[in-house]
C-alpha cells in the first residue's frame, strides 16, 4: 500500500489529513515536528511525503532540505501561505509542488498519482539539443551551459526537455501544467516559478532572456 507521511503541527490538520488519505486508499503516517518526521522517513520511507512550513523547530524549508539530502521521495508543501515567495522559496529548497490549505482531498489524492507517474518516467533515447551555448541532453539527464553542467531539478529538467520537444512553438501555462506537472487543473503560477528560476541558471541576462522567452498571454517557448 502507498505510504504516506504528514509532517504537520497542528493535531486537527494533521489527523483529518490522515484519516482522509486512508479513505483514499493511502497508509498515511503523521508527525508533528520535521525532527519527527525526519526521523520516520529514515526509519520507515514513505513514498510521498506533505510537510507544512510553520513547523515548531526545524521549519519546513529546512525540512525539505533536510529530506532532499538524503532522499528523492517526491515532497508536497500544504500551507496557508499563499505568497509567491514562499512558494519560489519552498520549491528552490527542493519541493516537487505546493498545495495551499485549506486542502481538497480529491485534488491531493490527484496531485499525488501524478508526482509518481513522473518519478518513473525515463526519457527515452533522444539527440542532444542546442540552443545557442545551451544543450540539454534528454537521454544522459544533463544540461550543459558553454559545455558546463548546470544543476537542475527533476522538474526543471522536465520542463526544458517538453520545451525543447516543442522548440520555436509557444505552450500556453495550462498546456506545461498538464504535461509536465500531471495536472489538468492548477496554480499556474507552478510554472512561472520554474521558468523563472531556469532563466537564472541558463540566461545570460536572465531579465532579457534570449532562449527561454514569454508571449504575453500566450505562454512560454524555448527558441535556439
Amino acid at each position: 500500500m502507498t505510504a504516506v507521511l504528514v509532517i504537520e503541527d497542528d493535531d486537527r490538520i494533521r489527523l483529518a489529513l490522515q484519516l482522509a488519505l486512508e479513505e483514499e486508499g493511502y497508509r498515511a503516517d503523521g508527525a508533528a515536528t520535521a525532527e519527527e518526521g525526519l526521523r520516520r522517513q529514515r526509519e520507515s520511507p514513505a513514498d510521498y511525503v506533505l510537510v507544512d512550513l510553520m513547523l515548531p523547530g526545524i521549519d519546513g524549508f529546512d525540512c525539505i532540505r533536510q529530506l532532499r539530502r538524503d532522499d528523492e521521495v517526491p515532497v508536497v508543501v500544504i500551507s496557508a501561505r499563499d505568497d509567491t515567495h514562499d512558494i519560489v522559496a519552498a520549491l528552490e529548497a527542493g519541493a516537487d509542488d505546493y498545495v495551499v490549505k485549506p486542502v481538497a482531498i480529491k485534488e491531493l489524492s490527484a496531485r499525488l498519482r501524478a508526482l509518481r507517474r513522473r518519478a518513473r518516467t525515463v526519457a527515452g533515447p533522444a539527440p542532444a539539443q542546442f540552443f545557442g551555448d545551451l544543450e540539454i541532453s534528454a537521454e544522459a539527464g544533463e544540461v550543459r551551459r558553454s559545455g558546463h553542467p548546470v544543476p537542475v531539478t527533476r522538474t526543471e529538467f522536465r520542463l526544458l526537455c517538453e520545451l525543447a520537444e516543442h522548440a520555436g512553438r509557444v505552450l500556453s501555462r495550462q498546456q506545461l501544467l498538464s504535461r509536465v506537472w500531471g495536472y489538468e487543473t492548477g496554480d499556474e503560477r507552478l510554472v512561472d516559478v520554474h521558468v523563472g528560476r531556469l532563466r537564472q541558471k541558463i540566461e545570460s541576462d536572465p531579465a532579457n532572456p534570449r532562449h527561454l522567452v514569454t508571449l504575453r498571454g500566450l505562454g512560454y517557448k524555448l527558441q535556439r
